[in-house]
């Protein structure tokens, strides 16, 4: 077994989990560290399987908060023009300073929650819809829109549970449209990322699985503040590592 092999299985292991746990993650973790080796389009087409994956993972762990279906269309309909539409300026676009507008707008979110633990946003249409818009281009563009959807949806202060559901399911429609995004775009997996599949799928449920045990031991008090916490790191990320 190739260590190449071994630290991938390692890395979407590590990913999977966070990401099942925040909602959101396995993008912000996984393309950084795949950079450094691979290049551009082989890894967001990689890390964006990875995580439609995931999504499908997150809906079936979580399947009892399958309550907010008008909200994940609201979310899922724009996102997907703008998914597309990041996904396929991905490979042409100097993305450094939006990543940066992106990390402060996170950080300044986060901020305003410590401060206001109780506010949250009305579940309406128009804000689901923005929601939507930015959390595709964001997906497609930068490879990693969790955190924008991530916010959104932490702003509703949902149960965990349908907060999870809700995440996946909205994640499920935005990625499927920026890996299409990706190959139009003449992305292509080969050798260890093609059939290592086989090795990397199984491992990345088995990330998921391990996260969920976990999120049953959160308080829902506390989730929201956790989540707050995983969408600092990624602010911090945006900022000083663009």
């Amino acid at each position: 077994m190739s260590v190449e092999l071994i630290v991938l299985a390692l890395l979407v292991f590590i990913a999977s989990a966070v990401g099942t746990f925040s909602g959101f993650g396995t993008s912000t973790i996984m393309v950084p560290v795949m950079l450094l080796f691979f290049p551009l389009p082989v890894t967001l087409l990689f890390v964006g399987i990875i995580h439609w994956f995931g999504d499908i993972w997150k809906m079936a762990l979580f399947r009892s908060g399958i309550r907010k279906w008008r909200l994940i269309l609201w979310f899922a309909v724009p996102g997907i023009a703008a998914s597309y539409l990041g996904a396929t300026m991905s490979l042409t676009v100097d993305e450094a300073i939006l990543t940066r507008i992106l990390g402060g707008f996170l950080l300044a979110y986060v901020l305003f929650i410590f401060f206001r633990s109780e506010w949250k946003l009305p579940e309406h249409n128009l804000t689901a819809g923005a929601g939507g818009l930015a959390s595709g281009f964001a997906a497609g563009i930068f490879g990693v829109g969790g955190a924008i959807r991530g916010a959104f949806l932490s702003a509703f202060n949902l149960p965990r549970e349908v907060y999870l559901f809700t995440s996946g399911a909205m994640a499920l429609v935005i990625d499927t449209t920026r890996i299409a995004g990706y190959l139009v775009g003449g992305a292509r997996l080969e050798g260890l990322f093609l059939w290592g599949m086989f090795i990397f799928v199984p491992v990345s449920l088995l990330g998921a699985w391990a996260a969920s045990r976990f999120v049953e031991s959160v308080p829902q008090g506390r989730f929201r503040l956790y989540i707050a916490v995983f969408l600092a790191a990624v602010a911090l990320r945006f900022l000083l590592f663009p």
